[in-house]
């Protein structure tokens, strides 16, 4: 609310003071026009989109074969796609030997001999625990190699009356996580209720453009713990998208262990795919089968319904050639 600093005025009785207007914003450099992301994990493929979103030239710059590594290949390759199609120049397997400064320009000399000139560098190439200079060793907390708090299911370090919760632990570095291992730590030591935190069946999301929203397993996750495995993928443009005209592609995918029928994975890119897959992450953290997704009514027109109305799995060629 407006209105001059010091002055006040009187509501049922109470005294309610009225503050001065926000002060003017301050002038802030111009966005570069070329910007280039050193990374490939989901924050590099995060900003490379707010970025580009907001006009800029993106180059992004990763050393591996392709982004998000750790994730489902389909969901790897779409983004990427996705991405591209955005505008996004992606350089797979290529790394920054040298930047030169010269004035405001910056000179990348890439690996692959190539140099880029740009006005921004983010280098966004993982995270380490931030561990240093908490004398742990002094009260003989032990480490892993990567820096990161050694505990066991119940958070508990190598010291009785030593906890540690969170990125710090180096177990799965989401804020919602870190909250469920804190109030598995209260119920364990204040409530007289001991429980371990579940760590299996986390969803995640990555804030790209289109969002990536995974929960469970990858299919080659999911091979390699039970063998047989069938996929069901469905990739399509959303029909609004017929409207608009938008050239967007959705890709959903539910990875099934054959021997029992249970969907072990979700994934999805796409439009509201977080919001999607938190709801499918309850009915794959209560076991549900795949039979048990077939047989629920699907809400139509949406993206969503895709998940209960795949019916034909992955021909056998197609899954081994992803393996």
């Amino acid at each position: 609310m407006g209105g001059e600093a010091g002055r006040s005025v009187t509501i049922n009785g109470k005294t309610v003071p009225v503050w001065a207007p926000l002060e003017p914003p301050v002038a802030r450099e111009a966005l570069p026009r070329h910007i280039a992301v050193y990374g490939g994990g989901y924050i590099a493929c995060e900003f490379s989109s707010i970025f580009n979103g907001l006009g800029a030239k993106v180059t992004q710059i990763y050393r591996g074969p392709q982004i998000l590594r750790g994730f489902d290949e389909d969901v790897r390759e779409t983004l990427a796609a996705e991405m591209v199609k955005k505008g996004v120049d992606l350089r797979v397997e290529s790394t920054i030997d040298r930047i030169d400064k010269k004035g405001k320009k910056l000179t990348l000399h890439l690996s692959d001999g190539e140099t880029l000139e740009t006005g921004l560098v983010m280098a966004a190439t993982g995270r380490r625990p931030n561990t240093q200079n908490l004398g742990l060793e002094a009260a003989e907390v032990e480490l892993t190699d990567k820096g990161a708090v050694k505990v066991d299911a119940y958070s508990r370090t190598a010291q009785e009356n030593i906890y540690a919760v969170g990125d710090v632990t180096d177990r799965i570095a989401l804020t919602p996580v870190a909250i469920q291992e804190a109030m598995a730590f209260v119920d364990t030591v204040f409530r007289g209720t001991p429980r371990a935190m579940d760590h299996a069946n986390v969803p995640n999301a990555v804030f790209s453009h289109p969002t990536v929203s995974t929960v469970g397993l990858s299919e080659h996750q999911a091979r390699e713990k039970f063998g047989d495995v069938d996929t069901y993928r469905s990739a399509f443009r959303p029909l609004k998208h017929t409207l608009s005209g938008r050239d967007e592609s959705s890709m959903m995918k539910l990875v099934v262990d054959r021997a029992s029928q249970k969907v072990v994975g979700a994934h999805m890119v796409g439009a509201d795919a977080p919001e999607i897959i938190q709801g499918v992450a309850i009915a794959i953290k209560a076991g549900a089968t795949k039979q048990i997704f077939d047989a629920t009514v699907g809400i139509h027109p949406t993206a969503a319904e895709e998940f209960v109305t795949m019916r034909e799995p992955v021909p056998e060629p197609e899954r081994k050639a992803a393996e």
